[in-house]
């Protein structure tokens, strides 16, 4: 199996782009990874996309991009994992290159989720839950989140304000980040006097839904001495699924997909939870975060909700494990089967030491993950330097 590593990045902003289609912000994604690398096409494109079909009323949506990029004639192939489809592609092009079979491939993230507005939107993103036991009866993912939120919050005695270092950091770390959809602050207090949207998830703990795209490339270890910039290699990479419905787990608040994704890509990559330098965290929304730094052994049960105290201090740029760097989900914007894709790219830029204003001072091992659905489906990363 031949080492993998990422030679080539590049990421649109995050937001609103009415004037922009999905063809156009996933072709932009892919000339400026192109343009980053010194290439002009590559042998394959995987592409991450969890709701082209229902946002924009586009399928094919690798085959799209490909011709509209002007990467005509290449391998193009969709990805679907829900929102952790961008992990999954990166799993996928990670596979690819390693077995041997192909020689460069282009890992693209590509989403528009202004093109469903209201409840139409709503609909249209339910589709990745359980459509006879969950979808049907009104679930949505925040009332998901909501649950898991309520039960950890009882069985840990604690009250919303507990979690609202997670989102005063997403901000902070927004704030310079060009790219970011939300770079306003969160004062300490205002969380929790925040409007809810399905108690306790309130405005403030759920991350908003955007258009974006992000694309990386990958390649061999030995062809990458002659491309552009420095390469980050994928020490590590490890998928796995739970029940699909989280009535259905034995114990709801344990994300066992998260927690086998990240053992066998810490495995993979010879390292512990504490070697680790940064963390891109799935935070659609706070108990995730919670839960699957637990999962992942950065916390002990019950404990994940104590990184965020005064006020995310612990998971700041200069904190023992910082995480969402540029934003993350909760501020850099979630552009749903894109933002697993965003991670590789802003991990790439922590480790070259590009990150500018994000920058984790002499970061060598960034951990990326991206999650699906209720924890229903997970895809852990390992990328160093090393």
């Amino acid at each position: 199996m031949r080492d993998v590593v990422i030679c080539g990045v590049g990421m649109t902003p995050v937001g609103e782009h009415w004037d922009s289609s999905l063809r156009e912000i996933g072709a932009d994604a892919v000339q400026l990874a192109l343009k980053d690398a010194g290439l002009d096409t590559v042998d394959a494109l995987y592409v991450g996309n969890a709701f082209g079909a229902t946002f924009s009323s586009q399928s094919n949506v690798s085959a799209l991009i490909a011709d509209y990029a002007g990467l005509g004639g290449v391998e193009a192939i969709g990805i679907d994992a829900a929102d952790a489809s961008g992990g999954a592609a990166l799993r996928t092009g990670y596979l690819a290159v390693a077995s041997g079979l192909v020689d460069t491939v282009m890992v693209v993230g590509a989403e528009k989720s202004t093109d469903a507005i209201g409840s139409a939107r709503v609909a249209a993103r339910s589709v990745g839950l359980d459509a006879d036991y969950e979808a049907v009866h009104g679930a949505t993912l925040t009332a998901l989140a909501g649950l898991l939120m309520r039960r950890y919050m009882y069985e840990n005695g604690l009250e919303l304000p507990a979690f609202e270092g997670f989102s005063i950091n997403a901000h902070r770390n927004a704030k310079p980040n060009a790219l970011a959809m939300f770079r306003n602050q969160i004062k300490e207090g205002a969380f929790a006097r925040a409007s809810m949207v399905s108690d306790p998830v309130n405005l403030f703990d759920g991350a908003p839904d955007a258009d974006g795209a992000a694309a990386v490339i990958l390649t061999a270890s030995e062809r990458a001495r002659r491309m552009n910039q420095p390469a980050v290699r994928i020490a590590g990479s490890g998928a796995a699924t739970d029940t699909f419905s989280i009535q259905e787990r034995r114990d709801p608040l344990r994300f066992r997909a998260v927690e086998l994704s990240a053992q066998r890509a810490f495995g993979q990559a010879g390292i512990l939870p504490g070697e680790v330098d940064l963390l891109e965290a799935h935070d659609a929304f706070t108990i995730f975060s919670v839960l699957s730094l637990e999962a992942s052994g950065f916390a002990s049960r019950g404990e994940g909700w104590k990184l965020a105290q005064n006020a995310g201090e612990a998971l700041s740029l200069k904190g023992s494990l910082p995480i969402s760097t540029f934003g993350g989900l909760k501020a850099r914007g979630n552009p749903v089967g894109a933002t697993g894709v965003y991670q590789a790219v802003e991990a790439v830029l922590q480790l070259r030491g590009q990150a500018g204003g994000n920058q984790v001072a002499n970061a060598r091992t960034a951990v990326i993950q991206s999650v699906g659905g209720a924890a229903a489906t997970a895809f852990t990363h390992v990328l160093t330097t090393r």
